[in-house]
């Protein structure tokens, strides 16, 4: 029997489970799930002879030991800070481990040791990084085949909530980590290449230079992630004259959006005094102007130049972030904690609410002296909010790759992310089951397009 034992159970989690438990037993595994609050796994599983739920805290050193000594394979679906001390010990006893995150320096100075043990690690295997990765390799490899002379590669990804479930003007509800999508963009410059010109953004015009594409006939918007050069070496594509990456919204959303970055309410770097008595519009009035005789309301559209009658106002008032009587609730919060705390009250996805997920690639190549592109895209509509898309995404790369390693079907060594094709092949042709498949067509070629605001 081969055990695996899966470390965290959140958001991400359900499809994973389920399909590792809706293997016949003829595939003889046993999983093993361990979360600080095993609530969390209850939820998510039925009475079962091949599973075991136990309390696990992954700073209690004897734990890990007892538990990775006695399994075959890790899976950790913690936060990406924690993987390292799984790590180091899932070499200590020869096991292999998976992951979603994106690969830490920490990470990949393991690799030299995980080589020499034989063993197999592999990350950046859920969504995005994960299928962004696989799904982009195949083209690439593809074109590269052909001798095609790759121009350009652009790829944008979002968790946004599925159109029958779209009930607010703002067209989004968390769908993930909500502390992620207040922080997201910061930390530095955003960086691209386009037409062998370097670009950088800086986080407080992030959003406002965004570019727009559509997706099954659907209008989006993307701005960029920080670095969309870190993957030209990975991917081979050192000399391209053009690589951008972004995140996917629906259109209107960043520049709402950065309404908030303007004021300051999506910093973290400082805690407010006396924030859990605070009220919302008490938070609200710490970024303007001190004019007593001047209402929050009137301070703010004029400070922000917003229009009574423009759908911006209207989208903050919906958030009731002008409430005199609800309370912040949080001792010594960040401006972005309290910011996270007010969206949570409008954007949590409901019991049968459905999410969705959206991914393009674009890539623009010459053969033979004529220039094309290939459009290549993909849309996956959850079931309910525990159920989601993004589980679905995110969870099944993770654990088709978990039982393949297991079979000795992915069996080179090292710390890895999924490029190689014995990796992204087999992974892609049976998400295609699960209704995870990339539609591809080719486009005539666009080149740099001035309709995308990116430059």
């Amino acid at each position: 029997m081969k055990n695996i034992l899966l470390i965290g159970a959140g958001k991400s989690s359900s499809y994973l489970i389920k399909y590792l438990l809706e293997k016949p037993d003829e595939e003889n595994i046993f999983l093993t799930i361990g979360d600080i609050h095993i609530e969390n796994a209850k939820k998510l599983v039925h009475h079962s002879k091949k599973i075991n739920i136990i309390k696990f805290d992954v700073f209690d050193a004897h734990q890990r030991k007892e538990n990775i000594e006695n399994c075959d394979i890790v899976i950790s679906m913690l936060p990406a800070s924690l993987h390292i001390e799984i790590a180091k010990d899932c070499i200590k006893y020869g096991k292999h481990l998976v992951t979603a995150s994106y690969i830490s320096k920490e990470m990949k100075a393991l690799d030299a040791q995980v080589k020499d043990r034989g063993l197999v690690f592999m990350n950046e295997i859920g969504l995005d990084p994960g299928l962004d990765h696989m799904s982009a390799m195949k083209v690439i490899h593809s074109l590269r085949d052909k001798n095609a002379k790759l121009l350009l590669f652009e790829s944008f990804c979002g968790g946004l909530v599925a159109p029958e479930s779209d009930t607010n003007l703002w067209n989004y509800k968390f769908t993930w980590n909500p502390r992620n999508v207040v922080l997201a963009g910061q930390g530095g410059a955003a960086m691209f290449i386009q037409e062998n010109t370097y670009k950088y953004i800086p986080y407080h015009k992030l959003f406002r230079r965004t570019e727009f594409l559509t997706i099954n006939n659907t209008k989006f918007e993307a701005y960029a992630n920080r670095d969309s050069l870190k993957y030209r070496d990975v991917y081979g594509l050192q000399e391209i004259p053009t690589m951008y990456r972004g995140t996917i919204r629906k259109v209107g959303f960043s520049r709402a959006w950065n309404i908030f970055v303007q004021l300051g309410m999506t910093d973290d770097s400082y805690t407010i005094e006396n924030s859990e008595q605070m009220s919302y519009r008490d938070f609200v009035n710490l970024f303007l102007a001190y004019s007593p005789s001047d209402s929050v309301e009137l301070k703010l559209r004029s400070y922000l130049k917003i229009d009574q009658d423009d759908v911006m106002w209207e989208k903050l008032v919906e958030l009731d972030i002008f409430n005199p009587n609800k309370k912040v609730g949080l001792k010594n919060a960040t401006p972005a904690q309290i910011l996270q705390k007010i969206l949570e009250d409008s954007w949590t996805l409901k019991k049968e609410d459905k999410d969705m997920i959206v991914m393009q690639h674009l890539f623009g190549y010459e053969i033979n002296g004529k220039k094309q592109q290939i459009e290549s895209s993909l849309m996956v509509i959850g079931e309910n909010q525990t159920y989601t898309a993004m589980a679905k995404t995110v969870g099944l790369p993770v654990a088709i790759a978990t039982l393949k390693i297991l079979k000795g079907e992915i069996k080179t060594p090292g710390v890895q992310l999924p490029i190689a094709k014995e990796v992204y092949l087999p992974i892609l042709k049976e998400l295609e089951a699960y209704g995870i498949q990339f539609s591809e067509k080719k486009v005539p070629y666009l080149g740099y397009n001035p309709n995308h605001v990116i430059g």
